[in-house]
């Protein structure tokens, strides 16, 4: 394996001692650099130094090992699909994952049933043949390993690279020219985050005096900086920054804060330049931003792997791309850095863990799509239509992780539908049921003293609403919906939804919800369905650079009841948490959320003071309430007139003056009040066909 360029994997299955003491003997008498032994406990003898906890892995990322052993053998020892994805990645060439597990691994017992996800895991390794198997009591079975030599690979002109590609992707990297963004797509291990440090070393050593860096968390450029480190020794790693002898700095910063600067004018203008790691995991209003506030920017994202997919991102983002940036190109990087092409152990693990999973062939419109429930049990052995739906899945979020897959087929009370035709999925939606807690519980729940897993929307509504009667009720969220690519606008989404409808109230269900990153689009589409939100995170996930939203759709009288009470407490709340909490959150989604509000009264002293405003000199702040009233009624209008967005900001979030005529391209606060007043006048004369809001 060593000479091939290589890496594989060996299963020890059988009792704890024996499995251990196999992989133990191993470790002993190989001489391997840097082994890690990975386990729910550190195993009796292994250096402390040496052993990894599944929930750590990610730390890891930018690490290289020969030797990982993966241990799940102890009666308490769970499979983490994420830290097996995330570590099979950091075994070098000739290197040797050891799966460890006991004897009867995936198999059905009475006493505790196997779920269809392990099930599907053993029948996968046991087909494989590049797996070595040693049972217990048994000799090993090795794998036939192909007799081939080497492939001969030409010697690479850049000393610092290790591959070609690596080298035109450092050149391109250090070249970025204004408003030519350059994409960057790899599977994982081809070094594109090594990349990213040999340009950030170049660029520094040719006097860039600043350069930013994001991804979804800070392990994720990892190896970015041990490039950097590396190549730049006269410098130092200052927490989540580098600073170089010259003075320069590489420095990161996480996707809210990023957005939060480039707000407030404090990120991007001339001459800026950022580099965007893992961007398939961030979402792509996010990623506009950047593209309009940096000149020189770079995208960098996973094509198949563990920290998202980058086929999502090129669905949403190269329209946006090409509408801001037309001149933008793409580079995509092919050769493996830590191993040969043909590596049995990456086509293995991409196979467990569906790393490669593709959405099926779209049907032609013209054929009728059929519906058609999962049972989880049959999805795991029919590995065509699992494959087909996780591809669905992966390619309409924007990040997806090998422990997704484990959810979808072990979790208790998850609900899986298809919209098929010709015989494949072009829709699919995943449901999970939450609440229905007796009333002692719910008041435990709300107080924060019990939090039971699986009731993520139900315990959020008691915990930040305050509603014990959302824990009580049956509700149904809806997890995961997609639609092929090629068929959406068809009215594929609103079917499966629809459906879902139908049955939450055959099934005395009295909520159907959902929760997303609250993102224009998103929202539409759940609003068309009638769904209205009932809450809104305070602060952006860190993951996704957006505020989680709450949408609830009543199915019985009693979630109409509770839908009623929770949007109008909402609705009460939404001003004040715009004007503090909420003061940066993007004013599309607020004008949308306001847009779902009581329609107030105008009476003649407010439309007095609104005309002296529009047609007048008179000071706005003076008369918020007035044109806070006003905006709501074009909002509710649906009025598409956009400087609503911008009245908004202004009337509602109290953004400032600079951020104002940032935004609006206009001069100063004079420049500014002449638009609002302009604005003002076009909703009042007309534009919005409300008897109460014409003069």
């Amino acid at each position: 394996m060593a000479k091939l360029g290589w890496r594989g994997l060996a299963w020890i299955s059988g009792g704890v001692e024996e499995a251990q003491e196999r992989a133990a003997d191993l470790w002993e008498r190989g001489s391997w650099q840097a082994p890690c032994w990975v386990a729910a406990e550190r195993p009796p003898g292994c250096d402390p130094a040496q052993w990894l906890s599944p929930t750590m892995a990610r730390s890891h990322l930018g690490g290289e090992h020969d030797l990982v052993v993966f241990d799940t053998v102890t009666a308490d020892a769970d499979f983490d699909p994420d830290a097996f994805g995330a570590l099979s990645g950091t075994l070098r060439a000739g290197g040797l994952l050891l799966l460890l597990t006991p004897a009867d691994w995936g198999r059905p017992r009475a006493e505790s049933p196997a779920g269809p996800y392990l099930l599907r895991l053993r029948r996968r390794l046991e087909a494989d043949g590049a797996v070595a198997h040693w049972r217990a009591g048994s000799i090993p079975l090795l794998p036939e390993l192909p007799g081939a030599e080497p492939a001969k690979t030409s010697p690479v002109a850049d000393p610092d690279c290790l591959t070609a590609d690596q080298v035109e992707a450092v050149s391109r990297l250090v070249r970025l020219k204004r408003r030519r963004p350059l994409v960057l797509t790899a599977d994982r291990g081809r070094g594109k985050t090594a990349a990213l440090g040999i340009a950030c070393a170049r660029l520094l050593a040719a006097g860039e005096r600043e350069i930013l860096v994001t991804a979804p968390r800070p392990a994720a450029v990892s190896a970015l900086f041990e490039r950097l480190a590396s190549l730049c020794p006269e410098g130092e790693r200052q927490g989540n920054d580098f600073v170089d002898g010259r003075g320069g700095r590489v420095t990161f910063v996480a996707p809210d804060a990023l957005s939060s600067m480039a707000e407030r004018g404090e990120a991007g203008g001339s001459g800026s330049r950022l580099l965007v790691d893992e961007a398939a995991a961030i979402p792509a209003g996010l990623l506009g931003q950047w593209l309009e506030a940096f000149p020189r920017i770079a995208f960098a994202t996973t094509v198949h792997g563990y920290e998202g997919s980058g086929r999502g991102f090129a669905l949403r983002f190269r329209a946006r791309l090409q509408r801001q940036a037309p001149d933008w190109h793409e580079l995509h990087l092919a050769a493996p850095v830590r191993w040969a092409e043909g590596d049995p152990l990456e086509r293995l693990v991409s196979d467990l863990l569906l790393l490669d999973a593709e959405p099926p062939i779209a049907a032609p419109a013209t054929t009728a799509p059929v519906e058609k429930a999962w049972p989880r049990d049959r999805l795991a052995t029919d590995e065509a239509a699992l494959r087909d739906l996780f591809g669905l899945l992966v390619q309409a979020h924007y990040r997806t992780t090998p422990g997704d897959l484990r959810r979808l087929l072990d979790e208790p009370g998850l609900r899986v539908s298809t919209l098929d035709a010709a015989g494949q999925a072009q829709g699919v939606i995943v449901q999970g049921d939450e609440g229905g807690f007796d009333g002692e519980l719910a008041e435990r729940v709300a107080r924060g003293e019990r939090r039971p897993p699986g009731h993520l929307l139900a315990q959020s509504l008691a915990a930040h609403a305050g509603s014990r009667e959302a824990l009580m009720a049956r509700v149904r969220r809806v997890q995961r919906i997609a639609v092929h690519p090629a068929r959406r606008r068809e009215g594929l989404g609103r079917r499966l939804i629809d459906s879902a409808l139908a049955e939450a109230r055959r099934d005395g269900v009295d909520l159907l919800g959902a929760s997303f990153g609250a993102e224009p689009g998103l929202m539409a589409f759940w609003q068309a369905q009638g769904f209205r939100a009932v809450r809104l995170g305070l602060s952006r996930e860190t993951a996704t650079g957006e505020h989680a939203l709450m949408v609830l759709a009543p199915t019985s009288e009693r979630g109409e009841t509770l839908v009623t009470e929770l949007t109008a407490g909402f609705q009460r709340l939404l001003p004040a948490l715009l004007a503090f909490e909420l003061k940066s959150l993007d004013p599309v989604v607020a004008l949308m959320l306001l847009a779902e509000g009581p329609r107030p009264a105008l009476d003649a002293g407010d439309r007095r003071d609104i005309d002296d405003v529009a047609f007048g000199y008179r000071e706005p702040a003076l008369v918020r309430p007035a044109l806070q009233a006003l905006l709501r009624q074009a909002a509710i209008a649906r009025c598409s007139d956009p400087a609503l967005v911008w009245l908004v900001a202004w009337a509602f979030q109290g953004r400032d003056m600079r951020w104002m005529a940032t935004n609006l391209k206009v001069a100063g606060r004079r420049g500014v009040m002449e638009q609002l007043r302009k604005a003002v006048a076009r909703l009042i004369e007309g534009q919005v066909a409300l008897g109460d809001v014409v003069r």
